[in-house]
């Protein structure tokens, strides 16, 4: 049996992911959304290059596999999805309603699992099903305040404007999920891991260039911010290509939905970031949030064994 490396993949991922949210905090008073969305592309593309450059080398690879069109397409859409998407939770911040849009785009974990057996026909273990649904209710615990009365205020919020892009991004971020599957399973022949390099390298390079023709073009002053402050807009491209190296490994080995449930412990790490760190202290809803998720991440990885 061999050791199943999506499982760390994605565990780093969701860690490196936490930690490029908390180095972008403090570019976003400095330059526009749009500049800072677009440091993790043009610097992370060059790092994609190196890590699959790297894999080549180490492997005795000289040459990439043939790539089709049915690769090339699903690479653009996973980014050009996942660029919509961002954008989507950008916009919802600007809505005042009963709970952030950021709350709804959590249904992306159950919207990944439906999608992933809908489209990709993967199939889950009842005991993976119900610990992702625990793993769901531990994610509303954490992202929606107030108890009972919040998760009803989160029901009722649901024709909200908040509510729809929130809704909107979660389906937009579960169809990147399933478009970088779909691109990865396009590679023929190849090992899983060199797969999901040669998608992240792909989705990355077009990214950059959807991306910087926009900010060269409408707002060449904020590319030249992002240039001056490369010492941190760099941190931000080498930790969200670290991070887009574990998720699409992750996509490449497992099922989607899987991958997506065991990235939730970003939630886990961004608390502990605040409790370690900066010292906050953690609220009793917080703390069911987290053994929840817990919960629901060891169900859905014991449905695996």
């Amino acid at each position: 049996m061999t050791f199943p490396i999506w499982i760390p993949a994605a565990l780093l991922a969701a860690l490196f992911l936490a930690w490029r949210m908390a180095v972008q905090q403090r570019i976003r008073a400095e330059m526009s959304v749009n500049a800072a969305a677009l440091s993790r592309f043009f610097f992370g593309w060059p790092i994609a290059c190196a890590m699959l450059t790297s894999y080549m080398a180490a492997t005795g690879r000289s040459a990439l596999p043939p790539l089709d069109t049915s690769f090339w397409w699903f690479a653009w859409a996973a980014g050009f999805a996942q660029m919509l998407a961002t954008n989507l939770i950008i916009m919802s911040f600007g809505f005042r309603n009963l709970v952030s849009g950021t709350a709804y785009m959590k249904v992306e974990t159950l919207i990944v699992a439906f999608l992933g057996w809908l489209i990709l026909g993967e199939t889950l273990a009842p005991l993976a099903w119900l610990g992702i649904g625990i793993a769901f209710l531990g994610i509303l615990s954490v992202s929606v305040e107030g108890g009972a009365r919040g998760l009803l205020q989160w029901l009722r919020g649901l024709k909200q404007p908040a509510a729809l892009t929130g809704l909107s991004a979660g389906f937009l971020f579960a169809l990147t999920a399933i478009f970088i599957k779909q691109s990865a399973n396009a590679v023929p022949d190849v090992e899983r891991t060199y797969a999901g390099l040669i998608v992240l390298t792909a989705v990355l390079g077009f990214q950059a260039l959807m991306q910087g023709l926009y900010v060269i073009i409408r707002e060449p002053d904020q590319f030249r911010a992002m240039l001056k402050r490369w010492r941190v807009t760099a941190q931000v491209g080498v930790l969200a290509a670290t991070a887009s190296a574990g998720w699409f490994i992750a996509y490449a080995h497992a099922p989607v939905a899987l991958v997506g449930i065991v990235g939730q412990t970003q939630i886990l790490y961004t608390l502990g970031f605040g409790r370690f760190y900066l010292k906050e202290p953690l609220s009793r809803r917080e703390l069911t949030g987290i053994l929840l998720v817990g919960i629901g991440v060891t169900m859905a990885l014991a449905s695996t064994l």
